[in-house]
């Protein structure tokens, strides 16, 4: 047994072995599991396609709206929770969206990611449930457009970015044309209107800086 275990490739290894927990594990277990394999085999089979690219490792659980995919490249080992909306809109087709996620970023629950210009996410980077990043506006001035401001979207020459190993807290609000820098914590339910410098801590509506790490002392200092 353990010689033709040793003859068997990886990939081989690793199937027995799903198996084996799956037929020892207790039903809610066996569930997610079950779960977890149909969402690898649902991104190797099909995101795969229809991404511009989506890397190994990586899965999305039951999204809630995926518009344009083409235009979204996602990094490796990256997670992507139930109910996400990721949605691109091609505003001026001179200057189509994008999305690019780099590497292991985790995306929870029920995220809105709608964008006409471009977003960036960088590696490491981890995004609480609730949160939204907004690559556009609604523009409502015409009032006679038979358009509902709903439909309306400008933003084709906008930009996004979140830095390398920062943290987006529950419900926090990215608006467009922010660029959020390395290692920054934004406070639950922030709303962020303006850029945030690299290792920092920002809070509120509108958020603002209240903590910056000071690398001469290594510290962390609060900000009045």
């Amino acid at each position: 047994m353990a010689l033709r275990l040793r003859e068997m490739s990886p990939g081989a290894r690793a199937i027995r072995r799903t198996i084996g927990s799956l037929l020892l594990s207790p039903l809610p277990d066996k569930l997610n599991l079950l779960s977890h394999v149909w969402n690898r085999l649902k991104a190797v089979l099909y995101y795969r396609h229809v991404f511009g690219s989506f890397g190994k490792g990586s899965v999305i659980y039951k999204p809630t709206m995926l518009i344009n995919p083409r235009f979204m490249h996602i990094g490796h080992e990256v997670s992507i929770r139930r109910g996400v909306r990721l949605e691109a809109v091609v505003s001026d087709p001179a200057n189509p969206p994008e999305l690019r996620i780099g590497n292991n970023v985790n995306i929870e629950q029920d995220v809105h990611i709608v964008f006409a210009g471009k977003i960036v996410i960088g590696d490491n980077v981890s995004i609480t449930a609730r949160c939204s990043l907004l690559g556009g506006t609604h523009p409502f001035f015409d009032v006679h457009s038979p358009v509902k401001i709903g439909a309306r979207l400008t933003g084709a020459t906008s930009r996004i970015e979140i830095g390398e190993g920062s943290f987006l807290g529950i419900g926090s609000v990215i608006m467009m044309n922010v660029k959020i820098g390395k290692h920054v914590v934004i406070g639950s339910n922030s709303v962020v209107t303006r850029s945030i410098p690299d290792y920092s801590v920002a809070d509120g509506k509108p958020a603002k800086v209240c903590m910056k790490y000071d690398a001469a002392s290594d510290s962390w200092h609060n900000v009045s």
